[in-house]
């Protein structure tokens, strides 16, 4: 923890991509309303999260990170938050069994409510509005009003963040993350496949596995590991005076922990080691990610991690590796040298879906698949090389059947992406398309056990 550092110390630098609240009094209201809500996570659990997360540094852990691009007020239902939740699980078995470590499971959920836009202004027709920034901030409707940014969405926002996450403990401890009911919804997946062969093997593999243990006595019924799991949440730290107002002392420790979300991250467009953003995430003690584009600069980098993780801490420091299927070969074999030369504890996970985002003919902003595949597989690969360790994955996916990442083994093409398009911000793999990319990753982890 920073020396007189408070969750106020950010507003002495430069923020970028906040909103301009026009009632300042209304703001400052609504921010005294949120420092007395309940928290959303506890400090143990933070902590828990860490030391599972420093397993991911030396190989020994994988880091599943996946859920919604921006979640919604509008399509807030308990059922889109079941699915998402039963593909997390349904993708964490298959890892897990591939790369015989434990994966932990990061929900993008639960908080992510606020996004940067390359452009502070949308313009239709002759009408230029400010650019939709998230629920959280103002809404998606193209008209004056709506795209005020209103402070007390933030209440909105944390009041559907409470439900997700109690929703959310209810399926991890409740039976739902049964481990043989996990496996069976896998091969459900790889029965419809009628070009899976090899992930029918795999699926048949964890089955037999399965039985085994529970021909020996091992099963649901005594072992909670089999019945139970740990899920966490995350999201982007983008919106200060939200996160500020969740950042509290642990009774326990005496140092700050955000209670918004157990682990944190910083944009690529926020990255700055000057900006309010470094210097917000560097005075708590959450796991903090931070994406890395291809425009990095290898030293301001390291800046960043030294100014948030201080003492070299495993498990602190992840480190989102997004720099497109065409980019990444070139771009990350030196920074991945730059870090291990500076002895940096960190784990690098791969953001395959920001940097391949392109516009279909139809005009719709998509991601295609075989380019998603194509950055995962030289993420591996160069790891490989480097001699480091690939130590996680970041998607934006759902659990719902949409049509927004055109190709997989359904073949969704442009001409479909208008039949189920329904993100308000970035394309998200469907639940067919994240299950079979969690296959093509065992197959990865496989080779290099």
């Amino acid at each position: 923890m920073k020396e007189n550092w408070t969750p106020q110390t950010w507003k002495s630098k430069e923020a970028l991509h906040q909103p301009n609240y026009e009632d300042i009094s209304k703001l400052k209201k609504v921010t005294n309303q949120m420092k007395k809500l309940p928290p959303l996570v506890f400090a143990g659990e933070v902590r828990e999260l860490k030391c599972e997360l420093s397993k991911c540094v030396d190989g020994k852990g994988f880091l599943l990170q996946a859920g919604d691009c921006a979640e919604s007020f509008a399509e807030f239902h308990p059922n889109y938050i079941r699915d998402t939740f039963r593909v997390i699980m349904q993708m964490a078995v298959i890892l897990s069994f591939a790369s015989g470590v434990p994966v932990i499971k990061l929900g993008r959920l639960a908080g992510q409510f606020a996004k940067p836009r390359s452009s502070p202004v949308e313009k239709k027709g002759n009408l230029e509005l400010p650019s939709y920034l998230g629920d959280m901030i103002n809404s998606i409707d193209f008209n004056k009003k709506a795209r005020e940014p209103d402070p007390e969405r933030m209440i909105k926002a944390y009041n559907q963040a409470a439900s997700t996450q109690n929703l959310l403990r209810a399926f991890a401890y409740g039976g739902y993350a049964d481990l043989s009911t996990i496996q069976s919804w896998n091969l459900d997946f790889v029965k419809k496949s009628k070009q899976g062969s090899n992930f029918k093997a795999l699926a048949n593999r964890i089955s037999e596995c399965l039985n085994f243990m529970n021909a020996c006595g091992v099963n649901n019924h005594n072992v909670r590991q089999l019945s139970e799991t740990n899920f966490y949440i995350s999201h982007e730290a983008l919106l200060l005076p939200y996160e500020a107002a969740f950042t509290r002392i642990d009774s326990t420790t005496g140092h700050w922990y955000n209670v918004g979300a157990h682990m944190l991250w910083i944009g690529d467009r926020t990255r700055n080691i000057n900006g309010a953003h470094v210097e917000f995430c560097s005075g708590i003690s959450n796991p903090i990610g931070i994406k890395v584009g291809p425009s990095i600069d290898q030293q301001e980098l390291i800046r960043v991690i030294k100014k948030i993780n201080k003492k070299n801490e495993k498990g602190k420091i992840t480190l989102i590796i997004r720099m497109g299927s065409k980019k990444i070969t070139k771009t990350l074999p030196p920074i991945i040298r730059s870090i291990s030369r500076s002895k940096l504890n960190v784990i690098w996970s791969c953001d395959p879906m920001h940097a391949n985002t392109e516009k279909a003919k139809s005009g719709y902003k998509t991601r295609v698949f075989k380019n998603i595949l194509s950055e995962v597989k030289s993420f591996f690969k160069i790891h490989e090389s480097e001699g480091s360790y690939a130590g996680g994955i970041h998607l934006e996916m759902t659990g719902q059947n949409v049509t927004e990442c055109m190709g997989g083994m359904q073949k969704i093409s442009d001409k479909d992406l208008s039949n189920r398009y329904h993100t308000h911000c970035d394309p998200r793999l469907n639940a067919s398309q994240s299950i079979e990319l969690a296959f093509q990753i065992a197959s990865y982890l496989k080779k290099i056990k």
